[in-house]
């Protein structure tokens, strides 16, 4: 079973960032321009007290203050702080230091303020360290969970898709109709698109662009005789990106509540603009009939899937607006688009 992490586990980073951090202190702590050089007694004094605070860093911090158990984390710290005051006054002042030296040091506070620096400094940047990766541990599970979830709502998309069509497939074979083996071909190179060309995060926007009039006249085919679609485009696509299959689904739904509504003259127009600066306007209208038998189509897996999709991919940088009339159907949808990074 493998071990979960935690902020108390230990790697070589961490390492190399505590030897250059004790270093650096050491040499502030023992530092005295009247007496430029390191003495003994120095080194040990610190050695105590890093000591003192590696008690704190790898014991009291993760099994008490981690753990939310404040009041033992802080007994403990006084503790600790005692035990590094008894040690420097009777064992190690006496070790170092004879005679009338020994006996011109200063009482408890003094002493005090010499250990409480240095044990918060090295204690403090441990906590800061721990906090810095837990927040990176927070941050990358965050980006699993929004990975799982968009590639769970993109799988949603082909089936749901290849469902819809198939049935089409059936109804023209069913009939004969000559129209049959012309949507067969469009429909795989439909399919070829989703499956083989749609497994990055995002694919050039004038691919998408292309699968959405091949989805158009694959559509098409579905009213025949009964309207007319229209499909137009304006601005350069070259350098942007998009996230794959979500236009897609807006003209979907277009022409099943344009069919679902049994409208006499169907008309669907679908507009898309890119702008110089990047911003991509999808208008996509159908004729609909709001009186006709249509409450279904509302609790289909599609516009929850695109708006969650949208949610996760463009928090920021996109708005959707969906207007209901009594004839018309208007989804409008801009979005702020990223540019291919220069090959």
């Amino acid at each position: 079973m493998a071990k979960q992490a935690t902020v108390s586990s230990f790697s070589y980073a961490e390492l190399g960032f505590q030897l250059l951090l004790h270093l650096v202190v050491f040499l502030f702590y023992s530092f005295d321009k009247r007496d430029p050089q390191i003495h003994w007694h120095q080194v040990a004094f610190f050695a105590q007290y890093a000591s003192a605070a590696a008690l704190v860093n790898y014991y009291l911090l993760p099994r008490y203050f981690y753990t939310k158990r404040y009041a033992d984390f802080f007994v403990g710290i006084a503790l600790i702080i005692g035990l590094v005051m008894w040690t420097e006054e009777r064992v190690l002042e006496p070790f170092f230091f004879t005679g009338p030296i020994a006996n011109n040091f200063p009482g408890f506070f003094f002493t005090l303020a010499q250990i409480c620096p240095v044990i918060v400094i090295l204690s403090g940047f441990k906590f800061a360290w721990d906090a810095t990766q837990k927040q990176r541990e927070v941050e990358n599970l965050r980006a699993l969970v929004k990975e799982s979830e968009l590639q769970f709502l993109k799988s949603q998309i082909n089936p749901h898709f290849l469902f819809n069509n198939l049935n089409n497939l059936y109804a023209y074979a069913v009939e004969h109709s000559p129209k049959t083996p012309e949507l067969i071909l469009k429909l795989s190179k439909v399919l070829w698109y989703m499956l083989y060309e749609c497994r990055g995060a995002s694919v050039p926007l004038e691919k998408e662009l292309e699968q959405l009039e091949n989805f158009a006249e694959l559509s098409e085919l579905q009213i025949e005789d009964r309207g007319r679609v229209r499909f137009s485009r304006r601005g350069s696509t070259e350098g942007y990106r998009i996230a794959p299959l979500i236009l897609i689904v807006f003209i979907e739904n277009a022409f099943k509540h344009s069919a679902a509504s049994q409208v006499a003259d169907i008309e669907i127009e679908v507009a898309v603009t890119v702008s110089p600066a990047g911003r991509l306007d999808f208008n996509c209208s159908n004729s609909y009939r709001v009186q006709s038998n249509t409450e279904h189509l509302s609790q289909g897996i599609g516009l929850a899937n695109v708006k969650k999709r949208l949610a996760l991919l463009y928090p920021q940088a996109h708005t959707l607006h969906i207007e209901q009339g009594e004839e018309t159907y208007r989804v409008s949808l801009s979005l702020e688009l990223p540019q291919s990074p220069p090959s």
